[in-house]
């Protein structure tokens, strides 16, 4: 009887055991994602993959947080976007090895290959380019009441001119130069886009440069508090501006942008994707099909700029990743 007894004690304790376990791994907290995914929504085993992008009042971090979105639904990396300094300051990093992919304007990922400018005795070797983008358009941001109709008249004004060493400070650099002007003769402040649109507004300074594709973000948000205005740079001058710096390219900002009345002629430079070069030929053919097959998600405006057919345009002589290579061979484009 006694052993009868405790065979049944047995049975109850393994019976209740099984029944305990079976519940457990079809509670949430033990479950797997049918679709590899952990429970934070990462896949599970894949790789992660850095963007560097700019400032949170700028175009690239927008447009790198649906990139990095739809490089994580299609392919086998998780990739999340961080805000930086930009340009210059991405090239540095992704030599330093710091990040994998970044945002650049072309005129600073070829100052940085060649070593020239702010890369001078600092030449960045390993970064290849996935493809251009969009425009980015140099827009002189100043207010109605300011009394600044030209770039002449920035002489003597408080200006952002972004900071030193990124694009936006080259590019107001050279298009002061072609106005016969120089940093001496303004009281250039370093500031961000946001810092820059608050100072506007306070009145701590006069005017910004400020590179981008349009509409930016800062700049609307300045629209919305007070009346702009876009300085125009006259025609000769892009011109003598184009033939000096070859990477720019005339452009406008379109009549209705920040409320503005009519349009306003300036010029551009391309935005681009650039990659360290280490990355494998087959990641990047995937990471660059991903990205140029699927522009429909990416939220902001200028995801419609965004062409596979473009993507070559403006390119110079900087070098394409063989992985993107591959991929705009396979559809047919050529630099």
């Amino acid at each position: 009887m006694i052993k009868w007894r405790s065979g049944l004690i047995f049975l109850t304790a393994l019976l209740f055991i099984m029944i305990i376990s079976a519940c457990g791994n079809n509670s949430e907290g033990g479950s797997s994602k049918s679709d590899g995914s952990n429970q934070s929504g990462e896949k599970a085993g894949s790789k992660t993959l850095s963007i560097l992008t700019g400032g949170t009042g700028g175009t690239y971090y927008p447009l790198g947080g649906s990139m990095a979105q739809i490089i994580s639904e299609e392919t086998d990396f998780n990739a999340n976007a961080q805000s930086s300094g930009a340009s210059a300051e991405n090239m540095q990093a992704l030599k330093n090895g710091e990040a994998d992919i970044a945002f650049s304007q072309t005129d600073i990922a070829a100052y940085a290959l060649n070593g020239e400018l702010m890369f001078k005795d600092n030449k960045v070797d390993n970064v290849k380019a996935i493809g251009t983008l969009y425009p980015e358009t140099v827009q002189i941001i100043t207010t109605k009441d300011s009394g600044i109709l030209s770039v002449e008249d920035l002489k003597g004004k408080s200006v952002s001119v972004g900071a030193p060493g990124s694009g936006v400070n080259a590019n107001a650099q050279q298009i002061l130069e072609i106005h016969g002007l120089s940093f001496d003769d303004i009281k250039a402040q370093s500031l961000s886009f946001d810092e820059s649109t608050d100072g506007i507004q306070s009145g701590s300074i006069d005017a910004a440069f400020i590179t981008a594709g349009t509409p930016t973000a800062a700049v609307e948000s300045l629209s919305a508090q007070k009346e702009i205005r876009v300085i125009p740079i006259a025609d000769d001058k892009i011109k003598q501006l184009i033939e000096k710096y070859p990477y720019y390219a005339e452009d406008t900002v379109p009549k209705g942008t920040y409320k503005i009345p009519e349009d306003v002629k300036t010029v551009a430079v391309k935005a681009m994707l650039v990659v360290r070069g280490e990355l494998d030929e087959d990641a990047v053919y995937n990471i660059t099909k991903a990205i140029f097959e699927n522009t429909n998600k990416i939220t902001h405006a200028k995801g419609k700029l965004i062409k596979a057919e473009a993507a070559l345009d403006g390119i110079g002589n900087l070098p394409l990743h063989p992985g993107a290579e591959t991929y705009f061979s396979e559809k047919g484009i050529q630099p």
